[in-house]
């Protein structure tokens, strides 16, 4: 089994602990970024991950492709060239104080890629899944292109293809982003979501849901999934409820639905300590459950309990073992020491 994934990975400057950027004189530097995450997921759970991108040839290119490495991840088909890496800046939250991002990326190496840097008949070879992220298409018309294309050569292979609509405000507006989703989730098999995302890209909203006060109403949700599925024939719409206590607790859960039928999982309450990549980290854990036949409940589960453990994770990566998710799916959250 073999899933390619599609994005950018960017360097990430973080205040140590939970210093404001005022505050700081030194920054911790990791990596990250949405299908970067999903791919090291997988790879720790085993499956046969590759990351597609463009990186450059320098040093610090060089870095985030060892860093991928480290953890499984196959980088062969990451093409090199251009002249810099993107940054992004974090604040984390606390309590009552939201984290902020601020992205340093225009003119990265993955920015200006073009459809040249991608040969898709080589890369989907063997491939069984492949994923993006609303992030992707949202670096500019010639990625958005080159999405498009990976789409078309995947839907001709037969792959089915797993999608975050993953909206950023500070990527694109909503109506490039109406534009360009539309289009490409016309060959999306299986559509990823959270509480914001199909109403900022599609327009749909929950009723009766107020994520500001951690308000879920189910049948709001399940009205959500309905109307994707209308309209784009998605397999599985997968929606991440997420109720912001604070930015230090929070309440997680999701749904799947398929076939007709809602699926919810338990809910688990957070202790947050970073939460950057929690929705990548339920997007790994899917994949990986559809990829090994899972039914629909038992899916919904591993994706969860994988993205809640991912909560408790300093960085980006979710660095969790498929035994490690089925403990915690399974009912032991106790986070006892194991002896």
């Amino acid at each position: 089994m073999k899933v390619i994934t599609f994005g950018e990975i960017m360097l990430r400057l973080a205040p140590y602990g939970y210093l404001k950027f005022l505050q700081t004189d030194s920054y911790e530097a990791t990596f990250g970024g949405g299908e970067a995450n999903v791919a090291v997921s997988l790879a720790n759970y085993g499956v046969d991950a590759a990351f597609v991108s463009k990186l450059p040839k320098h040093e610090i290119g060089q870095c985030a492709v060892n860093t991928l490495r480290k953890y499984g991840v196959d980088t062969s088909m990451i093409t090199r060239g251009g002249d810099r890496v993107g940054i992004y800046y974090l604040e984390k939250g606390a309590s009552q104080r939201a984290s902020k991002v601020i992205y340093d990326r225009a003119g990265s190496a993955m920015q200006k890629a073009t459809e040249d840097d991608f040969d898709w008949d080589t890369i989907f070879t063997g491939v069984d899944i492949f994923h993006f992220t609303g992030i992707t298409p949202a670096l500019g018309k010639e990625l958005a292109d080159i999405t498009l294309t990976a789409c078309e050569k995947a839907r001709e292979k037969g792959i089915m293809i797993t999608c975050d609509l993953n909206f950023r405000k500070k990527l694109w507006s909503k109506e490039e982003a109406n534009a360009v989703m539309s289009k490409l989730c016309d060959y999306v098999d299986v559509c990823i979501a959270n509480e914001e995302d199909a109403a900022d890209v599609f327009d749909i909203y929950a009723s009766n849901t107020n994520i500001t006060s951690g308000e879920i109403n189910h049948e709001g949700y399940i009205d959500v999934a309905k109307q994707l599925q209308a309209r784009f024939n998605f397999s599985h719409v997968a929606i991440t409820l997420r109720e912001s206590i604070s930015a230090s607790d929070n309440r997680w859960s999701a749904m799947l639905y398929t076939k007709g039928k809602a699926y919810f999982s338990k809910k688990y309450d957070l202790r947050i300590t970073d939460r950057v990549g929690g929705g990548d980290s339920f997007g790994g854990g899917l994949i990986y459950a559809l990829l090994h036949k899972y039914n629909a409940q038992d899916s919904i589960e591993f994706a969860v309990a994988a993205s809640a453990l991912k909560h408790s994770i300093q960085g980006d990566f979710n660095l969790v073992s498929v035994e490690d998710v089925n403990t915690l799916a399974l009912g032991d959250g106790s986070g006892r020491v194991q002896r």
